[in-house]
């Protein structure tokens, strides 16, 4: 099993950013990909982008191509989300995955994410 602490949420304005981080502990040597996803209020939870653990391979969803950015330290056990020109619908609460190998994926608590117009 794999514990994820996320911290860096908040209150921001359309144009600034914003730095997520995924501090992982426990098994981590069995993360496959570490995963950034968000749901707005009455909206499906939707995969805003990954990073796989081993090879550093990154995944965007489209809406985000070009504003987020997703990296990891893997000495430190921790994936950043780095958002820029944020949007007010990029307005969530954010959750960090952890993509198991051999075992259920981990999931973080959550962070909100509040973007002003």
């Amino acid at each position: 099993q794999v514990q994820l602490v996320e911290s860096g949420g908040g209150l921001v304005q359309a144009g600034d950013s914003l730095r997520l981080s995924c501090a992982a502990s426990g098994r981590t040597f069995s993360i496959y990909s570490m995963d950034w996803f968000r749901q707005a209020p009455g909206k499906d939870r939707e995969n805003v982008c990954s990073i796989t653990w081993s090879t550093g391979s990154t995944y965007y969803t489209e809406s985000v191509k070009g504003r987020f950015t997703i990296s990891r330290d893997n000495a430190k056990n921790t994936v950043f989300l780095q958002m820029n020109t944020l949007k007010p619908e990029d307005t969530a609460v954010y959750y960090c995955r952890a993509r198991m190998i051999g075992t259920n994926d981990c999931w973080g608590q959550g962070t909100q994410i509040t973007v002003s117009s």
